[in-house]
C-alpha cells in the first residue's frame, strides 16, 4: 500500500460543562472513511477516561478541569497526539494532570499498544527497561523506588524517529519532576522493531 506523505487534517472539538472545558482532536478528510471513525471514536475514549481517572482522583464539586491536546506525529499515515487533562480542586496543595496518548495508522485505522511495535517473541520489555534505567541514572532522575521495569503495555507515543515512553505523575517519580519521559531512538531498537508498525514507517528512508 502506498503512503499519503502528507499531514491529515485535524479538527479541534470541545467538551464544555460547568467547571470543565476539554479540547481534543478529531480527524477529518481520511479517504478510509471507517478507520476515520475507529480512530476518533479511540481518541474520545482515550478523553473520557482521562476524564473518568480525573473524578476518580477528585473531590466532585467545584473542581475545575482544562484539557489540552499535543500532536507529536502527523506524517506517512502515522498519527501520535498525547492529551492531558488538568484538575483543581481547592484547597489542594496542587493540581492533578492525567495524560494519555494514542498512536495510529490513519490508512487501516489501527490503533496500535506497545506490543505491536514490536516482533512477535522479542524481549522488548526487558529491553526498553535497560534503556531507562540508563537514562534515569544519566540524567539523575529521582524516583520513589527503585525502577526495575516497564508494564508491557506502559504509555508511550512516537516522535522525531523516536518512542518516547512515559510514566503518570507518582508513577516513577515526585510530583515536582512532572511526567518522567524517556525518548528511545528507533536506531537504538530496530533490531526488534516489527515491519509495517509506526517506528518501521517512520524511519524507513
Amino acid at each position: 500500500m502506498e503512503r499519503n506523505q502528507l499531514p491529515v487534517s485535524v479538527l479541534t472539538r470541545t467538551i464544555t460543562r460547568p467547571h470543565t472545558r476539554i479540547y481534543y482532536p478529531q480527524l477529518t478528510g481520511l479517504s478510509n472513511q471507517q478507520a476515520e471513525q475507529q480512530i476518533n471514536k479511540s481518541l474520545l475514549q482515550t478523553v473520557n477516561g482521562l476524564i473518568h481517572e480525573q473524578e476518580r482522583v477528585q473531590i466532585q464539586g467545584n473542581t475545575q478541569i482544562q484539557g489540552s491536546y499535543e500532536i507529536k506525529t502527523n506524517e506517512r499515515g502515522i498519527f501520535s497526539v498525547t492529551m492531558s487533562n488538568f484538575a483543581y480542586t481547592p484547597p489542594m496543595a496542587h493540581p492533578m494532570t492525567f495524560l494519555g496518548s494514542l498512536t495510529a495508522d490513519v490508512q487501516t485505522g489501527k490503533i496500535y499498544n506497545l506490543r505491536e511495535l514490536f516482533k512477535p517473541g522479542s524481549d522488548y520489555v526487558r529491553i526498553l527497561s535497560e534503556n531507562i534505567k540508563k537514562q534515569i541514572q544519566q540524567r539523575q532522575i529521582p524516583t520513589l523506588n527503585p525502577f526495575t521495569t516497564i508494564s508491557p503495555e506502559q504509555d508511550f507515543y512516537v516522535a522525531d524517529k523516536s518512542l518516547v515512553i512515559y510514566f503518570q505523575l507518582y508513577e516513577l517519580s515526585p510530583y515536582y519532576v512532572g511526567f518522567p519521559m524517556f525518548p528511545i531512538s528507533v536506531y537504538d531498537i530496530g533490531a526488534i522493531v516489527a515491519d509495517n508498525s509506526p517506528l518501521s514507517i517512520l524511519s524507513a528512508d
